[in-house]
């Protein structure tokens, strides 16, 4: 496995802000934490009822997951051949808001496992129009920020998604106390969605939507580009920290409700994302900009250190206050590792020639651990049926391991991959 860097030609400046480049992450950061942690486990248990939650919402979860896994490295490989960025964005941006509609109907409309079907049709529309968009706009951070203000970029694009999903937890417990109908909350998505995109499409000048050029730069094979050492220990820990997250992420309601004994699980899991939101927006910035100073790694020791234990003691939190407190401490965890995750992803991004390529078979790293929750729900339901909430035992000691072997491999990534780039 080779370490030497193909030639790149990284921007000498960033020509575009940082609020505006990373305005569509906040939507979609508000967009998946309402609709994948809030709406979709109660409607599931609407639909199926309680004893099946675990196994139809892994499988829903999975099902996305294989479009999130396929898309993005074939939509990003026709975006660097037509060096465009924008016209995807906004045509994925409109079959995602498409899918949100079928979704809201469903929901609204209809009942039972036929209902539940057609609520997974719209998530597959969903998934598709928003990989569709996101392969492309990965490329963006790349292909227009310079490398040594990537943490810097990094860190705001990660405290925009932090308020995006709390605004996301609060809106949920909004919409809750209201008593609204599904539909509504399926519009509000749309809403904060469509906004934060149009200003990233208006942020981004026409004449910056392509890379300079990246005709002339290399193009590496799939087997080169998992030859080249940044970009292979890379994908891997990154992998394994988002195996971390969906071993926990899908079931925090239902651990709200089986383990902590909560009346209004929503509501508390509301509460609890808030938590680890706030804790996220206090490191993310400050994560960002000191990964430009002292490297990457160091950050994410810490981040995933703090992440590990968090997952452990929530197996033996005494009670409500005490999960909110070590939600706090996850999301100090979360939000400096989101922070560094994206800069260090660009720093290994190894030619301009094929950037929504290789960011689009990087972000495969995120999105293929989701298809470890549909096996995850199944434990979770097979553990639980043991009795002593033995389900919440394994799914969280599972993420606490994943985490921890993210901290020890991410040793392998070559230090100061930026400054070589530069």
């Amino acid at each position: 496995m080779t370490a030497t860097q193909p030639p790149v030609r990284p921007p000498a400046v960033t020509p575009v802000s940082p609020w505006a480049l990373s305005a569509f992450w906040f939507g979609t950061a508000f967009h998946w934490l309402l609709l994948l942690l809030i709406l979709m486990p109660a409607d599931v248990v609407r639909f199926v009822g309680e004893e099946q939650k675990g196994s139809y919402l892994g499988a829903l979860v999975a099902v996305g997951a294989v479009i999130g896994l396929v898309l993005p490295p074939i939509i990003g490989a026709r975006s660097d051949r037509s060096g465009r960025r924008l016209p995807y964005i906004r045509l994925g941006l409109a079959v995602n808001l498409a899918g949100l509609a079928v979704m809201g109907f469903a929901a609204t409309a209809l009942a039972g496992v036929g209902g539940f079907w057609v609520y997974v049709l719209g998530f597959m529309l969903v998934q598709f129009g928003n990989n569709y968009a996101t392969a492309p706009y990965s490329a963006l951070i790349p292909q227009l920020v310079a490398p040594q203000q990537r943490g810097r970029y990094s860190g705001v694009m990660a405290m925009l998604q932090a308020f995006g999903q709390l605004l996301g937890a609060v809106a949920a417990f909004g919409l809750g106390a209201l008593g609204l109908p599904s539909w509504a909350s399926f519009a509000l998505i749309a809403l904060f969605l469509l906004v934060p995109a149009l200003v990233t499409l208006r942020g981004v000048p026409a004449h910056l939507d392509r890379v300079e050029g990246a005709e002339q730069a290399p193009k590496l094979s799939w087997a080169q580009l998992f030859a080249y050492a940044p970009f292979f220990w890379v994908f891997v820990t990154r992998v394994l920290f988002a195996l971390g997250q969906y071993s926990v992420q899908p079931f925090l309601q239902y651990y709200n409700a089986d383990v902590l004994r909560q009346q209004d699980a929503g509501t508390s899991t509301s509460i609890m994302l808030a938590c680890i939101i706030v804790g996220s927006i206090a490191s993310a910035l400050v994560g960002g900009r000191m990964s430009d100073r002292v490297g990457r790694k160091p950050v994410i020791y810490v981040a995933g250190g703090l992440m590990a234990a968090a997952a452990l003691l929530l197996l033996v939190a005494p009670g409500f206050p005490a999960a909110l407190a070590l939600a706090v401490v996850f999301g100090l965890g979360f939000g400096a590792f989101t922070s560094v995750d994206w800069a260090l992803g660009s720093d290994a991004m190894p030619s301009a020639g094929s950037y929504a390529r290789d960011m689009g078979i990087w972000h495969v790293a995120f999105v293929a651990p989701q298809l470890s929750s549909a096996p995850q729900g199944a434990l979770l339901d097979w553990g639980n049926a043991q009795g002593g909430n033995l389900g919440y035992t394994l799914v969280f000691g599972l993420a606490a391991l994943f985490f921890l072997a993210g901290v020890i491999l991410v040793r392998n990534v070559p230090d100061r991959v930026h400054e070589r780039a530069a």
